[in-house]
């Protein structure tokens, strides 16, 4: 194990290295303040948001913990694997695994390029099939290695607009499903969280507030927070759910029952 795991913050996941795609703002930045806090190093990964991705960095480190920012298309098999390298290089290991990375556009059916099409499904699908091919001779050394695919509510429930945001993020849960049978036997698990209304600040090129969002509400009577999905996150990665895999847990306050 590498030597700088001996200031490592005391937890549940204390010693363990773990990856976040797409960690610099939102649902995965609460990831990454997740995991830290229960005591795992992370690696802070976004296609280009270097100052966000840093500050998050600034944040784990004021906790106590250990983070490195790594930039990377995970789309792209070259990024993918160079994540991962990074992530060796850094910490010497690989225990858990977050694909959370993703494009979140609404675009009319009619309207959607195969241009745009191949972008949101290659930073969702893809990304997810790329880094947990290259982070696997890592996770199988590991000994309590778990994989943690972040899905949608829409790709259950459907919507307007989002095509190719939705067909991505089905192919997510069935993504998670048949890995959780090839990786078992290597004790890795693999499952995967559905959020569903969460309050996040999105910009411009996610196209703002999904509409779809307006035409449901929850049994809650409120919407999610993203340290609410990062809760379910850390307890797939923890000690504590070693024997679930292959699942998709739903944290949508009831907004789609399934």
């Amino acid at each position: 194990m590498n030597t700088e795991t001996s200031n490592q913050l005391a937890g549940e996941l204390a010693g363990r290295v773990a990856i976040v795609t797409g960690a610099a703002r939102n649902i995965g930045r609460a990831i990454v303040l997740g995991l830290a806090r229960a005591g795992a190093y992370v690696v802070i990964n976004a296609r280009s948001s270097a100052e966000e991705a840093a500050a998050v960095a600034r944040e784990v480190e004021g906790l106590g913990g250990k983070a490195l920012v790594h930039l990377a298309d995970v789309g792209d098999p070259a990024g993918a694997q160079g994540l991962i390298d990074a992530a060796v290089q850094r910490f010497g290991r690989i225990d858990l695994l977050v694909n959370n990375a993703a494009i979140r556009r609404e675009t009319p059916f009619a309207e959607l390029s195969w241009q745009e099409w191949r972008e949101v499904c290659s930073v969702i699908l893809d990304g997810a099939f790329l880094c947990s091919r290259a982070a696997l001779p890592h996770l199988r050394k590991s000994g309590a290695g778990a994989i943690v695919n972040i899905g949608g509510m829409s790709a259950y429930a459907g919507s307007a607009d989002r095509a190719h945001v939705i067909a991505a993020k089905a192919g997510i849960g069935g993504l998670t499903r048949a890995l959780a049978h090839d990786l078992g036997p290597d004790g890795i698990t693999v499952n995967c969280v559905s959020p569903g209304l969460i309050d996040t600040v999105r910009g411009h090129a996610t196209g703002g507030t999904p509409a779809h969002h307006a035409a449901r509400k929850t049994l809650l009577g409120r919407r999610g927070e993203a340290g609410e999905i990062a809760a379910v996150v850390k307890f797939l990665c923890g000690p504590g759910a070693r024997y679930i895999t292959g699942q998709t847990l739903h944290a949508n306050g009831g907004a789609y029952l399934c």
